[in-house]
């Protein structure tokens, strides 16, 4: 395969995973979605925005449903970072109330 060819080869590559990022992104805001209004009901039943076992849940359903080729560890990291996101978005967002209820 000459240079150009690899080039070629690349940019099509990379298009497919710009793709995939657009999907993904798409994805991860249809989660936080969900996840605003479980941070709504939470807030109304005065409940904690950290459940470990909720999260132990989550990691296991996410890891047994890995077909690979990515290790269920690395896996579980990418989700950590999503569900701690996941958590500053209830904190910051959902938890604490609109200023305006608060007149």
């Amino acid at each position: 395969m000459t240079q150009d060819e690899a080039r070629a080869r690349l940019d099509e590559f990379r298009v497919s995973i710009d793709e995939i990022d657009r999907r993904i992104v798409e994805l991860i805001n249809e989660r936080t979605r969900v996840v605003e209004e479980i941070g709504r009901v939470k807030r109304e039943a005065h409940l904690p925005v950290y459940e470990p076992k909720r999260e132990e849940q989550v990691f296991e359903n996410i890891t047994s449903a890995n077909q690979g080729p990515i290790t269920p560890e690395a896996v579980r990291r990418i989700f950590e970072r999503i569900i701690d996101e996941m958590r500053t978005i209830q904190r910051l967002k959902i938890v604490t109330p609109p200023e305006d209820s608060q007149c």
